[in-house]
């Protein structure tokens, strides 16, 4: 996911930042789990100063939109009830387990549906 500042926009470049998390994550595009850039990484691409970066991180942490793990980094957090977000997780687990294996979507997926399909 590619962030961008529109400095002829009246829009604070912090809340720009915002902005685009949340409709990333409202729309799926950064999935519960996506790790997000460091502060310091997500200021030198954008060309913004650490600060105002830092401050659209702590309003999204404040909002339960990203989560901060200390060293592992910033992550997108899991959404909605907590059901759902046990399922998002571990959603996030077994993809991570699958790329790691190496299992291609297609067989990922089959293997999902069959686990969904067995009786119980």
């Amino acid at each position: 996911m590619r962030f961008t500042i529109r400095h002829d926009d009246d829009t604070p470049p912090f809340e720009q930042v915002r902005r685009q998390v949340v409709d990333a994550v409202a729309s799926r595009t950064l999935a519960p789990g996506t790790r997000m850039p460091t502060v310091r990484a997500l200021a030198a691409e954008l060309d913004l100063a650490v600060n105002t970066v830092a401050k659209a991180y702590r309003a999204l942490e404040a909002d339960h939109v990203i989560e901060t793990r200390g060293r592992a980094g910033t992550f997108v957090a899991a959404t909605g009830d907590p059901t759902t977000q046990e399922a998002q997780l571990a959603a996030l687990a077994y993809a991570d387990r699958v790329h790691h294996l190496g299992l291609d979507r297609a067989t990922a997926l089959a293997l999902v549906e069959s686990a969904l399909d067995a009786p119980r």
